[in-house]
């Protein structure tokens, strides 16, 4: 290979790792909250948006339907379409419910390497997973941890998928979260218009953790009325730049 080809190869590598790097800074609360609002999940100013991510899980998504039932709140629910193949009838019960079905990738893994190929198999594949299982067509797609590549944000758009992370979240996922310290984190960064971000299931957290996020929702959602806000799903809450829905 002359050197004149080898620099083009290098050139076109690093343009490849660049398109699929530097999208992920969208992962930094502050940058994506000033440049990418619609993104952040900032939507209604009278609105909370509650959403859930890693289900569905048989041994705890249940417990925050019917938390959520008690409480008279919906919520968008960001499943996984391997697991929506394995527990079918939690994810039609979710629906059922009146909660909203949203796509968090195929499994919970970390996009190390640029592979738009499977990432657009691996959406197109979990949105079909949700449709045909539940009948509803997913309108939103968060990424594991987050992490929205190049490449992930283009398969979001061939899936006809919009992409929302979060305002607010109550990390959860930790051994040592507590109801308490989930509400301590979530004032730090929830206001009016923001997206909350919690777990319905311990797939891809310490085992058990779910249960401090359980035991915060009741007192979450207290505290959003008293201070003159709905809460509800993204379906609901307006965000920002994102495509109206057929519905609204």
């Amino acid at each position: 290979m002359t050197s004149t080809a080898a620099g083009r190869t290098g050139a076109a590598a690093l343009l490849l790792t660049a398109t699929h790097i530097v999208p992920a800074a969208t992962w930094l609360p502050g940058l994506r909250r000033r440049a990418f609002p619609g993104l952040a999940g900032l939507g209604r100013a009278d609105h909370i948006a509650l959403t859930f991510d890693d289900g569905p899980d048989p041994r705890s998504t249940p417990r925050f339907l019917d938390a959520l039932d008690e409480l008279s709140v919906r919520a968008t629910f960001f499943v996984l379409g391997a697991s929506v193949l394995r527990h079918p009838a939690v994810a039609r019960e979710t629906v059922c419910r009146g909660h909203e079905l949203a796509v968090h990738g195929w499994t919970h893994t970390r996009p190390w390497l640029p592979a738009p190929g499977r990432d657009c198999a691996a959406l197109l594949r979990s949105a079909a997973a949700v449709h045909d299982t539940t009948g509803r067509v997913p309108r939103w797609y968060r990424p594991p941890y987050g992490i929205l590549t190049g490449g992930r944000w283009a398969a979001a758009a061939r899936a006809g998928l919009t992409p929302v992370l979060w305002t607010a979240w109550g990390r959860d996922w930790t051994a040592e979260a507590t109801s308490d310290s989930v509400l301590r984190t979530l004032r730090g960064d929830l206001g009016p218009g923001g997206t909350v971000l919690l777990h319905d299931s311990d797939r891809a957290s310490a085992p058990g953790s779910w249960r401090a996020a359980l035991a915060a929702l009741p007192h979450l959602v207290a505290e959003c009325r008293a201070a003159g806000l709905t809460v509800g799903p993204l379906a609901d809450h307006a965000v920002r730049g994102a495509p109206r829905g057929d519905d609204e």
